[in-house]
């Protein structure tokens, strides 16, 4: 599955449009949500049925303007969170469950619409929405050619709202394939802070650290988003920028973590690195902001992703003693973060810290492809998958 983003160009009124069309579809969910809670939603069918129920409701005329394959998109995100919470619940995991929450009003939301609700013009440059919120044609801007895809291929349409505009994003049913030339060449990869990672051949990469360059301005917009009135047209202002600053960032990371994933995949036949819990790492509150900066889950998900793309195998193995244990002959040698170099009392091997770790990371996966008949696939799609943004240019 291909998802191509272009950047909508339409008039106020018909953003205003849209906006109502966003709030309808959260109204939808959190209706669907609030049924389960009550016992009238058991199923997805269920679910399906309910949004007939309130389209048929006098009470919410609003909910019928939005279409009815749109309301059943929305549907199936409500049952996901059910479902995500009883899986978690069946598999005893630790802490909480992710009991499903109300979705409330946030600036990136969006509306999604499956195979009907919309139309693209025959020079694929401008969308249609035809609902009955009438938002009606815009533009198209983006340098992604939708002529090479039929429109039965095009399975869903997102429509975004972020605080630099409107977004429409084309789930398109395509496999993405890649030739690649072997280059006999295996690596394992630590990733650090003070290097984003090191291979075990030891070459290191700087981490860019994007958050930390821009956080001086970031802090002088929340200084002023602060001094606003609450519900002022200044705070919105304010808001925004500050919204579109972070926006910004996150796309320079994401961008970089791309670009650097792509890189490590052409250039070797297999790659290994570490299982990170990473939402359980940004619980130290000392370093909270330094992993988020460093995007490492984002990394390895471009990893997979590319790597599933070029066929080159990506193995996760277990972070268990890889910083510890010699590489050269097995033993453990005990260290803290401080300890940069490694130093074997047993076998004498001296080598830097991350380079010990990342040869360690690749002899585990090795066994690890020694001993198991396959690998698992993960799972990137959604609305917050990598490829939403990988798959974005702009003009």
């Amino acid at each position: 599955m291909l998802v191509y983003e272009m950047k909508l160009e339409g008039q106020k009124v018909q953003y205003e449009r849209l906006d109502e069309a966003i709030r309808t579809g959260s109204f939808v969910r959190n209706s669907i949500i609030k049924a389960w809670m009550d016992g009238q939603v058991k199923s997805r069918n269920d679910a399906y049925k309910y949004c007939k129920v309130l389209a048929d409701n006098p009470n919410f005329p609003w909910a019928k303007k939005l279409n009815s394959m749109a309301r059943q998109a929305h549907a199936e995100r409500a049952w996901a969170a059910i479902e995500r919470f009883y899986k978690n619940c069946k598999a005893k995991v630790p802490g909480k469950k992710g009991y499903p929450k109300f979705k409330k009003y946030q600036v990136r939301a969006s509306v999604e619409y499956k195979t009907s609700g919309w139309k693209l013009s025959e020079d694929r440059r401008y969308l249609v929405l035809t609902d009955k919120f009438e938002a009606g044609t815009f533009k198209l801007w983006g340098s992604r050619d939708l002529h090479y895809y039929q429109l039965k291929q095009i399975k869903r349409v997102r429509i975004i709202r972020r605080h630099d505009g409107y977004y429409a994003q084309f789930l398109i049913d395509h496999t993405r394939e890649e030739k690649k030339e072997l280059t006999g060449k295996q690596t394992g990869l630590d990733v650090g802070l003070n290097h984003f990672y090191t291979d075990s051949e030891g070459n290191q990469v700087d981490n860019p650290r994007f958050f930390r360059k821009d956080e001086r301005q970031i802090k002088k917009l929340q200084k002023r988003l602060s001094r606003t009135k609450k519900g002022s047209k200044n705070r919105i202002k304010a808001r925004n920028r500050l919204g579109r600053a972070h926006l910004k960032v996150s796309r320079r990371r994401n961008d970089w973590a791309c670009i650097a994933a792509q890189h490590v995949i052409r250039s070797n036949d297999l790659v290994a690195i570490e299982n990170l819990k990473v939402r359980n790492m940004v619980k130290n509150h000392h370093l909270a902001k330094s992993i988020n900066d460093a995007a490492w889950y984002k990394f390895r998900e471009w990893l997979e992703y590319f790597g599933r793309i070029y066929g080159v195998p990506v193995i996760a193995v277990e972070p268990f003693n890889t910083s510890q244990n010699c590489s050269n002959c097995g033993k453990k040698v005990s260290k803290t973060l401080s300890t940069r170099t490694h130093r074997c009392p047993h076998c004498g091997y001296e080598a830097d810290r991350d380079e010990n770790a990342a040869i360690n990371i690749l002899q585990s996966a090795l066994k690890q492809l020694s001993t198991t008949p396959g690998r698992g696939e993960s799972n990137i799609s959604g609305e917050t998958g990598l490829c939403l943004d990988g798959e974005t240019q702009y003009r």
